[in-house]
């Protein structure tokens, strides 16, 4: 793959990996560009070894998953908590602090196990189809339904508390 064809693909997936990956990260942007500035770069080392058997989004996000696992894998060092409970005050109207728009969205999806979360993201903020998401997570088809199915449900127990 030459570097223009890669830069081509790349800009086209560019701003679906971010949101993909800022919903993993429970809206911590400069997370989720972390980790989207290091799949790109691992993408773009291994590009030579893509072979084109699935679309190159699917390899893309796989990337960003592992990646994201991979993270989330890690001892996370000790911090300060913060307090939430302002930005769940904090009405959606109020556009000017995009920051506090989707907060409590994801602070529910945080609560997801991470299959589920990856899932729900992927279907319902990337419009991505079942057999996508099942290379993306690398798990059956059938699993993705699963996953999608106790997602809804748990998502609609922690947003309606």
């Amino acid at each position: 793959m030459t570097r223009e064809r890669f830069i081509d693909l790349v800009r086209a997936e560019q701003e679906p990996l971010r949101r993909f990956l800022l919903a993993l990260c429970g809206g911590d942007s400069a997370l989720a560009d972390d980790l989207a500035q290091d799949t790109l770069t691992r993408a773009y080392v291994a590009s030579g070894s893509f072979l084109g058997k699935s679309k190159f989004r699917t390899w893309l996000f796989r990337i960003a998953y592992n990646r994201y696992i991979d993270y989330r894998r890690k001892p996370i060092p000790e911090q300060s908590p913060i307090d939430v409970s302002e930005a769940m005050d904090i009405k959606s109207e109020d556009a000017s602090d995009a920051f506090f728009r989707y907060q409590r969205l994801y602070l529910a999806l945080d609560e997801l196990p991470e299959k589920e979360k990856a899932a729900i993201v992927l279907f319902y903020f990337e419009d991505r189809e079942i057999k996508e998401i099942a290379s993306i997570l690398g798990i059956p088809s059938g699993t993705v339904k699963y996953h999608l199915s106790s997602g809804r449900a748990h998502l609609k127990k922690h947003l309606s508390l």
